[in-house]
């Protein structure tokens, strides 16, 4: 037993000999003098989930990247935690809880046939809570850290450029131009959702990436400080762009919007456009011609990623172009210049051209900077 006065309570526990319970008396000692150790906190798991979502909400709970969480990522945690983690232990003691405990939910959610990444995403915001109490000294030890979590997902494709141009000459005018956006400049959905007339620059051939879009708070902060930066607009995606661009009179209007202030609806946007492509296949498959595939926004903007390593974009470049947070620290103090985005549009229009020609040459890689 070792009192700890920062919490005014004995911190007790049972050993099997005397001899072991000695020898964590002298550890506890020095864990205590050092404010490693304090007493159990008898704060339930609830009340901890709610304390921590609420700080979340407000910016003062960051993520593992020291950035705050984007209002979706908050809204799924708080979903995935109320459904499956607090029924089960939610009125337990947070310092009660082990990994015993946490290996029985997760076997009984395999057992009611949640999927692996179902199970996962009940986890994570767990792991994240814990790390905190941890660190706030509310429990000694956490005990998601041996947790393992299935990392097996679906598996995302990339289109082939004639795959990507044959998809983009089926869809309707606006579809094509959001799936070109993906495809050719590797946005993600809510940056093509919040993507405006006036961060596209036809004449200087970039697009400016200057915010995301949430479906309740509106436009938001990219997914992380990388996201926010300036893409080569490729040959290939200049004219789907400026079909649209006399849509609204506004610069500040969205782009590719149902209206001028209202980003589209994905599910719409998705709906119409694989009815297009089902079109198009019936009538293929009664002149027995092979069928368009189909490829969904996400595996459009890793298709874009893949473009620009067949083309031979260094992956440094290629990073700061799909807003990848930079590996390293050295990546934070290296930038692209004008010239590298022209070199790195040609190279790309090179690229897509040559392979819709049937002539796909690897361009020779250029220095990592």
């Amino acid at each position: 037993m070792r009192a700890s006065k920062r919490d005014k309570k004995k911190i007790r526990k049972a050993f099997a000999t005397q001899a072991a319970a000695r020898g964590w008396r002298t550890d506890a000692l020095k864990a205590v003098k050092d404010r490693r150790l304090r007493a159990p906190s008898s704060k339930t798991l609830r009340q901890e989930v709610e304390e921590w979502l609420a700080g979340a909400r407000e910016g003062r709970i960051l993520n593992k990247r020291e950035q705050p969480y984007k209002p979706a990522v908050l809204r799924n945690y708080e979903l995935a935690l109320r459904l499956r983690v607090l029924p089960a232990l939610g009125d337990r003691k947070l310092s009660d809880i082990d990994l015993a405990d946490l290996l029985e939910l997760k076997e009984h959610l395999l057992g009611e046939v949640v999927s692996g990444s179902t199970i996962r995403n009940s986890f994570v915001p767990l792991q994240a809570i814990y790390r905190r109490a941890r660190r706030n000294g509310l429990v000694a030890t956490n005990p998601t850290v041996d947790l393992s979590l299935s990392t097996a997902g679906r598996r995302d494709r990339a289109a082939s450029p004639a795959e990507a141009a044959e998809l983009l000459q089926v869809l309707p005018e606006t579809e094509a131009a959001t799936w070109a956006t993906a495809f050719y400049a590797g946005l993600r959905r809510g940056e093509i959702q919040a993507l405006r007339i006036q961060d596209v620059d036809f004449e200087g051939g970039t697009i400016r990436v200057e915010r995301g879009w949430d479906a309740v708070e509106g436009p938001i902060e990219p997914k992380s400080r990388a996201g926010r930066r300036v893409v080569f607009m490729l040959d290939a995606l200049q004219p789907y762009l400026e079909a649209l661009d006399d849509r609204w009179d506004d610069p500040e209007a969205l782009l590719l919007g149902s209206t001028g202030t209202s980003p589209f609806e994905p599910r719409n946007v998705e709906r119409k456009a694989r009815r297009a492509l089902k079109a198009e296949n019936k009538e293929r498959a009664e002149a027995e011609k092979p069928l368009v595939e189909w490829f969904g926004l996400h595996e459009a903007r890793h298709s874009f990623s893949t473009f620009m390593d067949h083309a031979g974009v260094s992956e440094t470049r290629a990073d700061r172009y799909m807003g990848h947070s930079a590996p390293g620290v050295a990546g934070r103090y290296r930038h692209l210049l004008p010239g590298q985005l022209a070199e790195d549009a040609k190279r790309v229009d090179e690229y897509l051209a040559g392979s819709l020609a049937g002539k796909v040459v690897e361009m020779q890689r250029p220095a990592v900077g």
